[in-house]
This record gives structure tokens, C-alpha cells and sequence, in this order.
């Protein structure tokens, strides 16, 4: 099995040495080009605060969809496998990279003996079987298109592992070192059913206490991760606060200690404050707009009819996509700060070079007018776009709205709050709306599970059957030339459907107080703190 790896480098910079505010280059010092670490000793004890963009989804590994999740999970749910700062994956439950046949049908690994989940029974290969066929099998499952490969799950032994796929499945050690790799406790499973997203139970250095939802989720040190001894936090508050500019405030007076995803703008104002540090690292994701073309019936079933312009003519799709100035967006929004986007694959992605170096296509009034009038497009062509309630996709929607409108499209922005637009928008209760995923290691996590038919994460309806088979090929091939064309080919067809119109890839901006030493922020734009708390 080709492994893949990812050459992501995660700078801090440091703020003291600033004068002025100035462009990001032009601004900041970069220390000896480093990647993020810190060696500054660390006492023990203590609370951090960290400030979310967000209120995260549900608490459950399976069902979860979101970044900020995914950044609470970093806290308390440890996985098969993680990515390291140099964006390798490296084992983490589990004692060794996988082993894989010949055939590429059967991968085997063991998991540690030393691991305890939070509620104090011990991590075994059963407990592994239980997660994984539960993310593959459970309604609703966000990781099933992911583990729709995996055929069967049995444990060797006490701590050895077996799995038996359908066919090989070049992402598989990828995919382990996400949510899907994420394992956990059989006896809470069984004692909350339903409910775990409410008492979730992992392996990991904090252990959850209470979630009060729009305000805080605590979690504690956990006595029985195998490596407290090297937690240095009594606790840890995650904390959504969606407004950069108030996250900043509450930096600066003290009230947390972590601003999480920051924006351009913020991070500008920040650089001026030298009792503040930056970390930044590239991103893997993207960030656009999804057009509803067939979601009728919500997540995971067959695409039906929806009664839209937009829905019904990919012509008008496209115009909408021709009317939009990605560079200016970058422009006005993001200060330039951010990158253009018009596809699902990152820059700093190993796979697929021939890929991501392509160009995005400019803005073109002429051609997508030509296209509404080819299309039998009479007057102006009504769209709603939901939005989140935050400063930076207000100024984002309002730029847009005015594009557009030039091509011949009357754009009605609604902002909704984030959890009930991701549900809303599942369930097909839209017609465009803000798309966005934080990236995975692996082109396949950025696409299968959302362009797909039928897929986990395919909000959009979109079915294709060139597209699906292409997804299926990219899964099995592993010799990196010929996954390249694959890829090519699947991306140029995705971005024909003008379903999913990518637009811009942020960079992953965290700012901290000076005082928080031991953090780590790496290319997949999660906030870790295992090792975090504050200088002595």
C-alpha cells in the first residue's frame, strides 16, 4: 500500500520583532524558518482557553463533520494513526504502519496494551472491530463512504488486528489517521447508544467533563491516558466564539489564551502585539460554494429533481461560476492573504503534481451571459446562498452578490448560524450554499465522500456515474504516475459539473499568548495540546 506524505511546514512567528502592520511578508519574522515547535519549558497545572470560529457538531467520531470537531477531538480522541509535522502518518493506537498482502485485500496492525479509554476499561483489537464497522455501518455515518472498502474487521488476538477489504484501498492509512481511525469505548457505546455524542468516551490526554452548547466544551487530564505523565494542563476550554474580532479582544485581555482560525484581517492587527505569536501552516482544504442539483431526500440517498435554474442547467451553473473574480476575493476579503482555488486538491498535496498547478479560470461577464441566454434563461435568475453569521463570509457574500449580479443573477445572502446550516443544508433545505472542508492527507478524503453518488458527505445530489467509477479507480491505483492521470481526469470532471465551485484555500492562522508553550499546529489546521500549557 502507497503511504502518502506531505512535506507541511508550520512556522512560528515571532511577534516581538515586529514594527508596524505591513503585509504578513513583509511583517513577520520567521524564526530560522522552524517548523512549529517550541522548546521552552512547560509547567504543569493550569487552564487554556481556547477560542473556536464555531460551535462544533456532534461529539461522536462517527456522526462529526466539522473542523472545529475535529480540533476537540485532537484534545480527547486519539486515532490508529496521526500526521506528524511533517505531514507523514505515523502510528499512534496503533504500534506500527500497517501491514498489507500482496493482493492488497488484507491489512493487519496491533494496537497498544497500555491504552485506557476515559472511562477506564482498556483499549483491545475488539474495541478497534467495534468502532470501525460502527463508522462503516451506523445511520448517518460520516466515515462510511470512507470505509466502504473495508469488507470485514476481525481481531487476531488480544491486540492484533485483521481487515479484510474488497478491493485494495490505496487511502486506507490516511483515512486511519482521521475521525474514521478514531476508537471508541465499547462499554460507553453500548451504556449511551445514541447519546455518546453526550458522554463521549476515548483514549486521550483530556477526558470530556460538560458541553454547553454555544459556549463551552471542558474537558480535564485524563489519569488514564498512558502517557499523563507528560500532560502538563488540568483542563482545557474550548470555547466558540465565530467573530475574529472579538476572539482577538479576548486574547488581548487575557479571557483565552488561543484564537483559533483566525482571519487575514485579524492576524494583520495582531502582528503589531508583542504580547501575542502567530502560528501559521498551509491548508489542505479548500473553501466555495455548493449548488443543491439533486439533493432532495438528504445525505446519502439517490439524487432527485430539484426544480432550480440552477439545479436543472449546468449552463447557468457555470455562468454563476464565470461571473466570480476568485483573485479579487482574495483581494478585498482576505487582504491577499489566502490563495485562489478552483479545485479539490491543495498545493502542498504530494499527490497528483500535474494536477494542482493548474489555473484557475478567470472571470468571463460575456461568456456567462451567453451561456444564461443558451440556457432559455429569461430575466434574472433568483439564487439564495446561505452564508455563516461571520464578518469575513458577510464581506465575501456582499462581493459575490455584486459579481454576479453583472452576469444577470439576483443573489439573496442568508446568514444562518453554523450548526443549522450543516443541517439544513444535509438535508437538501437549499440551494447554494458555503462549502468548505479542512483537507485530508490523501486527494480521495477531499472528494469521494462528496462528489460520490450517494456519499457520506454529498450535501449536493450530485450523481455521476464517470465520476463515481473514476473515484473507485483512484482508490485502487498505486503507482503514483498513473493515479496522477486518474486524478486529472476525475477533477476536470467534477469541475465540469460546476456543483461544487471551489473559490479560495485559507492558510491556518492560531494565535496565542505569549506565556502557552508545547503547542502544535500542522497542515491538517488542527489546534493540539497535548503538550501545551505554560511557560515556567
Amino acid at each position: 500500500m502507497r503511504r502518502t506524505a506531505v512535506a507541511l511546514t508550520a512556522v512560528v512567528l515571532a511577534m516581538s520583532t515586529l514594527s508596524g502592520c505591513g503585509s504578513l511578508q513583509s511583517s513577520a519574522t520567521e524564526v530560522g524558518g522552524q517548523r512549529m515547535s517550541d522548546s521552552r519549558p512547560v509547567r504543569d497545572g493550569g487552564t487554556l482557553t481556547v477560542a473556536l470560529n464555531a460551535d462544533p457538531d456532534k461529539l461522536d467520531p462517527t456522526l462529526a463533520q466539522t473542523l472545529v470537531g475535529r480540533t476537540v477531538f485532537a484534545g480527547m480522541c486519539e486515532k490508529l494513526y496521526d500526521v506528524n509535522e511533517q505531514g507523514k502518518v505515523v502510528p499512534q493506537l496503533a504500534t506500527e504502519l500497517p501491514k498489507v498482502s500482496k493482493d492488497g485485500r488484507t491489512v493487519t496492525f496491533d494496537v497498544r496494551k497500555d491504552a485506557k479509554f476515559s472511562d477506564g476499561t482498556k483499549l483491545n483489537a475488539d474495541a478497534v472491530v467495534t468502532s470501525l464497522l460502527r463508522h462503516r455501518d451506523l445511520a448517518g455515518s460520516a466515515r462510511a463512504t470512507e470505509l466502504t472498502p473495508l469488507k470485514s474487521a476481525k481481531a487476531t488476538g488480544p491486540y492484533g488486528v485483521e481487515l479484510t477489504l474488497k478491493q485494495p484501498y490505496v487511502p486506507l492509512t490516511a483515512v486511519l489517521a482521521d475521525r474514521s481511525g478514531m476508537v471508541m469505548s465499547p462499554a460507553a457505546l453500548k451504556k449511551y447508544g445514541k447519546s455518546f455524542t453526550n458522554h463521549p468516551s476515548c483514549v486521550g490526554p483530556y477526558r470530556f467533563v460538560e458541553r454547553v452548547g454555544g459556549d463551552r466544551i471542558v474537558v480535564a487530564k485524563d489519569p488514564n491516558y498512558y502517557d499523563a505523565k507528560d500532560v502538563h494542563l488540568d483542563k482545557v476550554i474550548y470555547k466558540p466564539i465565530p467573530d475574529g474580532s472579538v476572539r482577538l479582544a479576548n486574547l488581548r485581555s487575557g479571557d483565552v489564551q488561543v484564537g483559533d482560525q483566525m482571519v487575514p484581517v485579524d492576524v494583520k492587527s495582531a502582528l503589531t502585539d508583542n504580547k501575542l505569536r502567530l502560528f501559521n501552516s498551509p491548508s489542505l482544504g479548500y473553501q466555495g460554494i455548493g449548488i443543491n442539483v439533486g439533493n432532495v431526500k438528504g445525505l446519502g440517498q439517490a439524487p432527485g429533481k430539484v426544480d432550480t435554474a440552477m439545479a436543472k442547467d449546468v449552463r447557468v451553473r457555470e455562468a454563476f461560476e464565470l461571473a466570480i473574480d476568485r483573485d479579487l476575493i482574495n483581494k478585498v476579503a482576505f487582504q491577499g492573504m489566502y490563495e485562489p482555488a478552483c479545485g479539490p486538491m491543495s498545493p502542498a498535496s504530494a499527490i497528483a503534481p500535474g494536477v494542482k498547478s493548474s489555473q484557475c479560470p478567470k472571470r468571463d461577464v460575456p461568456k456567462a451571459k451567453r451561456l444564461l441566454k443558451a440556457a432559455g434563461v429569461k430575466g434574472a435568475v433568483h439564487v439564495e446562498l446561505k452564508i455563516p453569521t461571520t464578518p469575513e463570509w458577510s464581506r465575501i457574500g456582499q462581493v459575490i452578490q455584486a459579481m454576479v449580479k453583472d452576469a444577470g443573477f439576483a443573489l439573496t445572502l442568508r446568514p444562518t448560524e453554523y450548526a443549522t446550516m450543516l443541517e439544513e443544508t444535509d438535508n437538501g433545505q437549499y440551494q447554494a450554499f458555503q462549502s468548505g472542508w479542512s483537507g485530508r492527507l490523501d486527494p480521495d478524503g477531499n472528494i469521494a465522500s462528496f462528489l460520490q453518488t450517494k456519499g457520506a458527505m454529498n450535501a449536493y445530489g450530485l450523481g455521476n456515474p464517470e465520476i463515481d467509477e473514476l473515484i473507485k479507480r483512484g482508490r485502487t491505483e498505486s503507482d503514483p504516475a498513473a493515479r496522477d492521470k486518474i486524478y486529472a481526469e476525475l477533477i476536470h470532471k467534477v469541475n465540469a459539473e460546476h456543483t461544487l465551485i471551489y473559490l479560495y484555500r485559507q492558510k491556518n492562522y492560531v494565535v496565542t499568548g505569549k506565556d502557552v508553550a508545547g503547542l502544535r499546529v500542522f497542515g491538517d489546521g488542527l489546534v493540539r495540546v497535548k503538550d501545551a500549557g505554560y511557560v515556567k
